[in-house]
């Protein structure tokens, strides 16, 4: 089944959304905001909404007795096709609810990899998704099978026989077995790849889905990248050089959107895509400034970059969408909040200078003013501190050369020449020290 049949598989579901607000989390008014994005990027239409709140959700069915009583009817009077929760349900909750509803139920883990699903495009994407969905399905394939009973024995096949659901099962494992397996070249075929790029500075774009983050890239590169107005648009990573002013071609990519309550599951099969950014000298954090719940959303993607292990990173919070800001005063909420941020416009192309500045102030903020002795035939090392570094000055002195330059910390601990003396400069002008080390947005939240 192709892309598009699958997308139109289900453009004609109509669903019901529902949501549970417990303690500390967000208003009924919001609760179902995302989730009917959700819903629209999976090709549902919103038929109908139902909310509670609860001190904590029902064992048996997430909702008390009453409200799902009161699902069922909403569900038949709007004629629904499928009920989506914004929360994770257990199997036997998931059980229980069909039984009582009467249609297909999904939790928010299933609708987001069905997304992900429709939205994979290379190779790599979709085996990440098909693992994630089996993972996800494995404890559920007693409510996803109905045929249970036992197997016709035929000649060689006699004995007790087994229920065709240990058989679905078996093959769903072999199955996972065999796409780790697949991943996991993946993931060293990306980790040669990255690593055959430590030769430039690298700037990683991440933040939460819809950000602006693919339509960023495009303003900074004329990449031409694929940038729609919808969740998780982009699932695959592009990396493009960007011809930083006043310092030069730096490489930056594009990486996968985050969402609140992201599924593990999907962040482990997604690792190899996520290598560009766990291998980022910079982070790029695009936030979306016009959005009501800009701040969760800037939690959020904090919370997906610690369970990945990269939150310490250097890390610039772009604040995106001015354009669809409706006051000045917002924007300056947001700065008093996030001083060290960078407000732009990426559809207008406004503030793109500032950002460029504030990258190359953090990514100079990495960089060492050196003497570097060496013999003068050295031509190799003279050519490696040249591209990977800016040489100030050069003094020759009895068959030795000392060459003043500005170069990364991570270009200069692998020159390991015997014949090398290094000494490390004070900083005596704005032309040969780096600028002040930027505080970074990380940071300012924690």
């Amino acid at each position: 089944m192709t892309q598009r049949d699958r997308h139109a598989s289900v453009v004609s579901e109509s669903a019901i959304l529902v949501g549970v607000s417990l303690p500390g989390q967000s208003c009924e008014t919001e609760l179902l905001a995302e989730l009917q994005g959700l819903a629209e990027t999976a090709g549902a239409r919103v038929a109908g909404r139902l909310t509670q709140r609860r001190e904590q959700p029902d064992g048996k069915t997430y909702l008390g007795a009453g409200k799902v009583e009161q699902l069922r009817s909403l569900a038949q009077e709007a004629d629904a096709d499928v009920v989506l929760f914004d929360h994770d349900l257990t199997p036997a909750q998931t059980r229980n609810l069909e039984k009582a509803v009467g249609i297909k139920v999904l939790d928010r883990t299933e609708l987001i990899l069905d997304i992900f699903a429709s939205h994979a495009q290379t190779y790599e994407s979709r085996l990440a998704v098909e693992l994630a969905q089996l993972e996800y399905s494995l404890p559920r394939l007693k409510r996803m099978w109905t045929h249970l009973s036992r197997l016709k024995m035929g000649i060689g096949m006699r004995g007790p026989g087994e229920k065709q659901l240990e058989v679905d099962r078996r093959l769903v494992e072999k199955r996972i077995h065999d796409l780790r397996s697949e991943l996991a070249q993946v993931e060293r075929r990306r980790e040669r790849e990255v690593a055959a790029r430590a030769d430039h500075m690298t700037v990683s774009l991440v933040g939460y889905t819809n950000a602006g983050k693919s339509t960023l890239m495009n303003a900074l590169t004329a990449a031409g990248v694929r940038a729609e107005d919808r969740l998780f648009a982009t699932l695959d990573t592009r990396t493009r050089r960007w011809q930083l002013p006043h310092w030069g071609p730096v490489l930056l990519s594009d990486t996968v959107g985050f969402i609140r309550h992201l599924p593990h599951r999907l962040i482990a099969s997604f690792k190899a895509t996520l290598e560009e950014a766990r291998q980022a000298d910079l982070l790029l954090h695009v936030a979306d400034a016009a959005n009501d719940a800009v701040y969760d959303q800037i939690r959020a993607v904090y919370d997906v970059l610690d369970e990945i292990g990269i939150r310490k990173k250097d890390t610039i919070l772009v604040l995106n969408k001015l354009d669809a800001l409706p006051s000045r005063e917002r924007v300056e909420g947001l700065l008093n909040r996030y001083p060290h941020a960078v407000p732009v416009s990426a559809r207008r192309g406004e503030g793109l200078d500032n950002l460029a500045l504030a990258v190359s102030d953090a990514l100079s903020s990495g960089f060492r003013d050196v003497d570097v002795e060496m013999g003068v035939h050295n031509g190799r090392l003279m050519a490696y501190l040249a591209a990977h570094g800016e040489i100030l000055s050069r003094q020759f002195h009895d068959g030795r050369v000392t060459i003043h330059c500005r170069l990364p910390h991570k270009f200069l601990g692998r020159i390991s020449d015997e014949d090398v003396v290094i000494h490390a400069r004070a900083p005596n002008g704005a032309s040969a020290s780096p600028g002040p080390p930027r505080r970074s947005a990380v940071e300012e939240v924690a």
